[in-house]
Parts: structure tokens; C-alpha cells; sequence
């Protein structure tokens, strides 16, 4: 799919006369359940932010009354901050473990969605990256065992990965096909490789090469959050051979029934993915991030903390609870057999059975 804006906040992302359909892309869960305006974007990490403060405000005051005046909370931009500097460690240990593209683009794709249901207060993007990284190698059909992965990382233990490993997946809604550009930057090339018409010294290799490199540079920003995989890739072309993005669109156009050429149908889409990779997809600055790891040190969540007075409060009360369940369920038990019923259920009476079969349809 290219053309059309893909937020799910638009009615018109559905409706676009432009667009060209892709039911297998239009089914996925990244379709229905990723895809953001920027604004909305905005409004997802900004009240995610303000609720992590709140709630971590309430825990200090708990504790101690007071304690939270002088602390110094992460903003939403902030935290967003220190997960583009996790997302730039991802490709550093993919090259030391060669893992494959595939399992690169994943795992960015994973630690950015982890971090639109929860917040660094609570969980430091360091041990969720190099998780993200770890269940990506599973996802993608890459394994590698957890000791060959943990004691390739200095200061890493298998818990480090393993504790958080359920909570990914469970903030990933179960969710793990990632539909990527570098594929979509890989299916327009071959399209262009059958264009006739397009002689052979006006595609050289390198050009497809820049292109993947500024797909790379677009990991770094929320572009995939907002705008289809084709259409970051139709973009990376155009950056790296405008004449080739025209050529590519020509032919698309050639081949349907829109009258407008396509470059111009998405000309503005194209221009804010094209300032999105070219201003913004690179690493952070360090300097700025150390200070924001800083502060974190002072305001994580002390719930999260071992050791903690607040750590241990909430232990314990999750022990009370599990506790009332097990009791529970013991009682459930001890009544049954106190009623002389079987806790395994008893077998249907003939009567019974029959009325059942009775009452069944035919789709039963």
C-alpha cells in the first residue's frame, strides 16, 4: 500500500482515491492496531508520561510525605529521548552477533511499541532493548540460545532477559509480525529491475544501497508508526535517486486507473517522511541522554527498585493476594468433597445426556 495517510485517526486513510490496496497488509495487526497520526502519537506518550509521574509521585508521598517536591520527573520528549539512544544500540549488536536484517528491524520495532504502553520510569530501556533483541531472534526464526547471547553482552545475566521477556510480549499484544520498508524498498527495486524502458546505467546497485541506508536512518524515527512500509521506502528511493521514485510511480499509474501522476498524489506525504529521515534519523546526542539517565536514577519508580520500602510493600502484597487465591480455591475444594460431589465433575445422567443431545444443532 502507498498511497493515502495510514493514521488510524483518519477517515481518510480508508477512503483515499490514490490508494493501492493490500489485503494481506490491510489484515495484519500492524494495520489495525500501530498506526498513529503524529498527533495521536503525541497524545499516547504524553498521558502515558503524565500518568507514570502521578503514580510515582503517590508512591514517594507514601512513603515519605514530601519527598517528591524536589524531584525532578522525565517529560514524555525526555523519555522518548533515551529509547532512540537504546534503538541506535540494537544495530551495534546485531553487527557483533551478524543476525540478519530482518531481526535488526524487529527488535527496533518491538522496543518502540513496548514503550507506547509503558514508561522508562518504570522500566529501564537498557534490559528491555537487549530483550526486544532476544525475542526478535525467536520471532524471525533466528534463534540463538540464551547463554550464547547473554555472555556475548558484558554485564548481562540470562535473568536479565528472561524476567522481562513475558511482559514484552504481553505489552506487544501477542503481536509479533512486523511488516518492514527494507522489504518494500526490496519489492520496488525489483520492479524497477523489469521496467524496459529504464536503461541499465540509470540503476546502478549503489543507488538501492543508499536508499536501504536512509530506511536504516528512518528506524530512528516514529516514521513506521505513522506511514505505511511502501511509503517509507518510496521515499528513501526518492532521496537517493528522485529520477527512479518518478519512474517507479510512472509505472504504477500506467497500470490503473488514477489520472494524476502518482508523485503528485503523494507529494506531501513523500515531503514529510523526506524531513522526518533527513532531520531527525540519527542517534541522539550523548551528552543530552547522560543527563536524562541522570535524573531517571532519582525519580524510577521505587516500586521497581529492589530493596525498596516501596519494592518490598508491593511483594508482599502481591504474596497476600496469591495467597487468597490458593486459599481460595483450597476452600472451593474442601466444599465440593464436603458435599460429597466429585471436584472432577460427575458424569451426565442417561436423561440428561439425551435432553443435551437434544438441544444440539447442527454446527455444534
Amino acid at each position: 500500500m502507498i498511497a493515502g495517510n495510514t493514521s488510524k485517526d483518519s477517515a481518510e486513510a480508508d477512503n483515499s482515491p490514490v490508494k493501492k490496496k493490500n489485503p494481506l497488509y490491510e489484515a495484519s495487526t500492524q494495520y489495525r492496531n500501530w498506526r498513529y497520526s503524529p498527533e495521536r502519537l503525541e497524545a499516547v506518550r504524553t498521558q502515558l508520561n503524565a500518568a507514570a509521574v502521578a503514580k510515582i509521585r503517590n508512591t514517594f508521598e507514601a512513603d515519605e510525605p514530601g519527598s517528591s517536591a524536589n524531584v525532578a520527573f522525565l517529560s514524555a520528549s525526555e523519555e522518548h529521548l533515551l529509547v532512540k539512544l537504546y534503538v541506535s544500540k540494537i544495530p551495534q549488536l546485531c553487527g557483533h552477533f551478524h543476525f540478519p536484517e530482518e531481526v535488526e528491524a524487529t527488535a527496533i520495532t518491538y522496543l518502540k511499541r513496548f514503550y507506547l504502553k509503558n514508561t522508562v520510569m518504570d522500566w529501564h530501556p537498557k534490559n528491555v532493548m537487549l530483550t526486544t533483541l532476544f525475542l526478535a531472534t525467536k520471532t524471525t526464526n533466528n534463534p540463538i540460545s540464551l547463554e550464547a547471547y547473554t555472555s556475548n553482552i558484558p554485564k548481562t545475566s540470562a535473568s536479565d532477559v528472561l524476567d522481562l521477556e513475558f511482559l514484552v510480549a504481553q505489552s506487544l499484544g501477542f503481536e509479533f509480525a512486523v511488516w518492514h520498508a527494507h522489504r518494500a524498498l526490496w519489492g520496488i527495486w525489483l520492479d524497477l529491475q523489469s521496467l524496459t524502458d529504464l536503461p541499465e546505467d540509470l540503476r546502478p546497485q549503489d543507488i538501492y544501497e543508499i536508499a536501504l541506508k536512509h530506511v536504516r536512518a528512518s528506524r530512528f524515527t516514529d516514521a513506521e508508526l505513522i506511514y505505511t512500509p511502501s511509503q517509507i521506502a518510496l521515499t528513501c528511493l526518492s532521496i537517493a535517486s528522485p529520477l527512479l521514485s518518478q519512474r517507479w510511480a510512472a509505472s504504477k499509474t500506467a497500470s490503473s486507473s488514477i489520472s494524476e501522476p502518482l508523485s503528485e498524489l503523494l507529494k506531501d506525504t513523500l515531503g514529510a517522511i523526506n524531513a522526518m529521515v533527513t532531520q531527525n534519523g540519527h542517534p541522539p546526542d550523548i551528552e543530552s541522554v547522560r543527563e536524562v539517565d541522570r535524573r531517571l536514577k532519582l525519580c524510577k519508580n521505587p516500586e521497581k527498585v529492589v530493596g525498596s520500602k516501596a519494592y518490598l510493600a508491593r511483594i508482599a502484597e502481591e504474596e497476600r493476594l496469591s495467597e487468597r487465591k490458593r486459599n481460595k480455591k483450597a476452600e472451593d475444594v474442601r466444599r465440593a468433597l464436603g458435599e460429597g460431589a466429585d471436584p472432577f465433575g460427575s458424569d451426565l445422567s442417561d436423561k440428561e445426556q439425551a435432553k443435551r443431545l437434544a438441544e444440539l444443532d447442527d454446527d455444534d
